[in-house]
């Protein structure tokens, strides 16, 4: 697939603290510059940063050197931060997923074959972090702390833009709409790869709405990605076709930016309205160490009766 690359263009506005933002693609997109993160940021500044979050959906942050600790303080001034699926040896879930080709315990990459690797895999679908669970979450945010010279980019791909383009009547259709998403589904879809069935008893497929609204804006977008495995009322085929045609309407070149990482970048997104996925590189040579913290969303997307909520 082809992709816009678009070089950062011209101050947008300045907010609180000397911060700059810069748009990166004319439909979302911005690399914030004035603030170091790792350092004790005042309420006010994250204030402001989920402000420009909410109107730019991703936010890029160069030579931020988190560690985990900081990482997870900074992250835990937006809200409750969610534990990985995967858990360490030992020590249960964990705030900080470790997102690498790295064996941990050795230091040394990961052999080709190793089922890591094959998960991992998983990454390069068009996804949205965690819709597999019942509250699905706010926002990502991903520390590069080893990156290749070369692939391993992350690829964002706006579903408010793709929304927005949508003829009316499409976009009427959405409505009331929703959707089950599925770990156990969008793990069957990677090849050579079965998830573990520990993994899989913790997260039994959800419902979500299909549409759902930023509550500081209004802005509307449909929610989809790997996980969503079919509409609800409607015929299995019918539905993923359906839900294929959205991921298709948002990954169209000139809804998508493509983040090519250097070390030390710090990129935040909203999983409510932007899908990601990685891409490919060469890993049995190169190393590539990302850690990601995720804060977790204000609440579901349906009502008890499993209908939309209307202000998802």
């Amino acid at each position: 697939m082809l992709l816009h690359f678009y070089e950062v263009t011209t101050i947008e506005r300045p907010i609180d603290m000397g911060l700059g933002l810069k748009k990166l693609t004319p439909h979302f997109g911005a690399e914030v510059s004035g603030v170091d993160l790792t350092a004790q940021v005042t309420s006010a500044i994250v204030d402001e940063v989920k402000a420009a979050l909410d109107e730019h959906s991703v936010l890029v942050f160069r030579d931020q050197r988190f560690d985990d600790d900081t990482q997870t303080a900074f992250s835990a001034q937006w809200g409750p931060l969610e534990t990985t699926v995967y858990k360490r040896e030992g020590d249960g879930g964990v705030p900080v997923a470790n997102i690498t080709n790295v064996d941990f315990r050795t230091n040394e990459i990961f052999p080709p074959d190793h089922p890591r690797l094959k998960s991992n895999s998983g990454n390069e679908m068009w996804h949205t972090d965690s819709s597999f669970k019942p509250v699905p979450s706010y926002c990502s945010m991903l520390s590069g702390r080893e990156v290749p010279p070369t692939g391993g980019d992350t690829q964002f791909a706006s579903c408010r833009a793709a929304y927005k383009a949508m003829p009316e009547g499409e976009q009427q259709q959405l409505d009331g709409l929703v959707a089950e998403h599925d770990y156990g589904y969008s793990r069957s879809l990677v090849k050579g790869y079965q998830a573990p069935k520990e993994t899989l008893a913790e997260v039994p497929p959800v419902r979500h709405a299909v549409i759902r609204t930023n509550p500081a804006n209004g802005r509307k977008n449909f929610y989809t990605g790997s996980h969503a495995s079919y509409i609800i009322g409607w015929p299995v085929g019918e539905g993923r076709k359906l839900l294929r045609d959205l991921v298709k309407k948002a990954s169209q070149p000139e809804f998508v930016y493509s983040h090519q990482w250097q070390q030390f970048d710090f990129v935040i997104w909203d999983n409510r309205c932007v899908l990601h996925r990685a891409t490919a590189y060469e890993a049995s040579r190169y190393r590539r160490i990302m850690h990601r913290t995720t804060v977790a969303g204000a609440g579901p997307t349906v009502d008890a009766a499993g209908a939309a909520l209307a202000a998802a």
